[in-house]
């Protein structure tokens, strides 16, 4: 699907303290995942992850009922993206996870993933050269920590896959986000996931996909949905508009430092010497990335309304 990417919003001339806080908070508890994934590896992959979002979809379905934020009508254009986003962001996202992880491990997809902020630099519009540079540094950083995997062809392919995905969770959304806000965003993606996952569930493992869970599969099946689902994906959709694309993208490179924290807390072992070699190029990376965006936006107008749009997802005029 084609997606004009020049019409992201632009940051406004101060860095959005709340931008920056959950785009940090948001790629730091999308990093933890990779510790709690080994509570449910026993867990059938496709079931598992319906329930994951399932429980997510009713989560954020509520809150935007508190909210008092309505059912929005779509036009076709609207509906076909916000499809394209459920399909490709989060179920063949998880699909090319997992089959990547098989051929490659888990550490050739963290470097492959760790290109994120240069690609969404490349993207989103014009990066400066400084901009571009901490892009890279934030990639190089995110690599080293995820180590230098080994992997077959398959594994590679299926780590690319993986990578265009999680650019397409950004960037289809972008469109989205002025009329229907974070939460709908969230809640919408995530509830047309469900019936994706079933069905491909269904195709690779039958009706094994679901069984009852033990205490700890459990446990990690309720942190994945509220925590990682849920609160990450409202955080991230809140923060893109209000820092566009390539900043955010920046804080990507947290991924791998979530994993290390959350590695340690978890007594999974202690840090190696590339994990916080790494860790410390991504935080050099964000800070020349945002001190480089504050230094060229000074004095330069604010958009009028910019971020107002989503910020708690406010409803729009004429939502249904």
């Amino acid at each position: 699907m084609n997606v004009d990417v020049s019409t992201v919003p632009r940051p406004a001339a101060r860095l959005d303290p709340r931008g920056l806080a959950e785009a940090a908070t948001a790629m730091f508890l999308v990093g933890t995942l990779a510790g709690v994934a080994g509570m449910i590896k026993d867990y059938p992959v496709y079931g598992g992850q319906a329930l994951r979002h399932l429980l997510a979809a009713a989560v954020l379905l509520v809150v935007a009922r508190v909210m008092g934020l309505r059912f929005v009508r779509l036009t076709p254009r609207e509906t076909a993206l916000l499809a394209a986003l459920s399909l490709t962001g989060l179920v063949i996202f998880n699909v090319c996870l997992i089959e990547a992880t098989r051929h490659g491990g888990p550490a050739l997809v963290g470097t492959v993933l760790g290109t994120v902020p240069l690609a969404l630099a490349l993207l989103g519009g014009r990066p400066s050269p400084r901009l571009l540079g901490a892009a890279v540094l934030v990639a190089a950083g995110a690599t080293v920590a995820a180590g230098l995997g080994s992997g077959d062809l398959t594994g590679l392919l299926w780590s690319l896959g993986a990578l265009g995905c999680e650019l397409c969770f950004s960037l289809l959304a972008i469109p989205l986000l002025p009329k229907l806000g974070a939460v709908r965003v969230s809640a919408y993606s995530v509830t047309l996931a469900v019936p994706l996952l079933v069905v491909t569930g269904l195709l690779v493992d039958g009706t094994a996909m679901f069984r009852a869970p033990t205490a700890p599969e459990a446990a990690g099946l309720g942190y994945q949905a509220l925590v990682v689902t849920a609160a990450a994906f409202f955080l991230w959709y809140d923060a893109l508009p209000r820092l566009g694309p390539g900043r955010a993208g920046l804080f990507a490179g947290l991924i791998p430092v979530g994993a290390i924290v959350t590695g340690v807390v978890l007594g999974l072992g202690a840090p190696s010497a590339p994990d916080l070699i790494g860790a410390a190029l991504v935080v050099t990376g964000i800070v020349a990335g945002l001190s480089s965006a504050g230094s060229s936006a000074a004095g330069a107008p604010r958009p009028a309304g910019a971020g107002r749009a989503v910020a708690g997802g406010s409803r729009p005029a004429g939502s249904g």
